[in-house]
């Protein structure tokens, strides 16, 4: 079978809808997902947002980022239409980097449920340093608990070139 039923589209609100409502601060209520028609595969899927900003909860100076996602869906999936918005509804909130993608994650832990799920932010240099949070989850009591273990423990371990994003 090709394409989705409606019924595995039901709660996709976002996609196809041109009346875009940009939440001014964070908003988790609007990610939406949808069933995995894979779910027996074991597979990454990769989200790239370039173009993230939150503010400074102290300064409220903007903070710049390029967010990475990368999940092994379970039964669900995150539409990403939602998710851009979701990442949107940051723009004005305020909080520190490392708050920023480990909510990020529950986030989409409590949606989705995912075997494996890791968010890396790499914000751009303010003040002359770069801070570039890393958080993973692995479902429990599974073989994807110890990839993330395996993964955090071994993160970043080759310096990347500075190139001052």
């Amino acid at each position: 079978m090709s394409g989705r039923t409606k019924k595995e589209l039901k709660g996709i609100t976002l996609l196809g809808n041109n009346k875009n409502n940009y939440k001014k601060d964070y908003a988790p209520e609007v990610l939406e997902t949808f069933p995995n028609k894979h779910p027996d595969n074991d597979y990454f899927v990769k989200f790239n947002c370039p173009e993230f900003t939150s503010l400074c909860p102290i300064t409220g100076q903007p903070d710049f980022a390029c967010i990475y996602i990368s999940y092994v869906p379970g039964e669900k999936m995150v539409e990403s239409k939602s998710l851009k918005l979701y990442l949107f509804s940051f723009r004005d909130h305020g909080d520190f980097h490392e708050d920023c993608i480990n909510i990020i994650m529950k986030d989409l832990i409590r949606v989705m449920d995912p075997k494996y799920i890791e968010v890396w932010g790499k914000f751009t240099p303010r003040g002359g340093i770069s801070i570039d949070p890393y958080c993973n989850y692995g479902r429990k009591d599974t073989v994807w608990e110890k990839v993330a273990f395996e993964r955090l423990t071994r993160h970043d371990l080759y310096p990347e070139k500075v190139d001052n994003r």
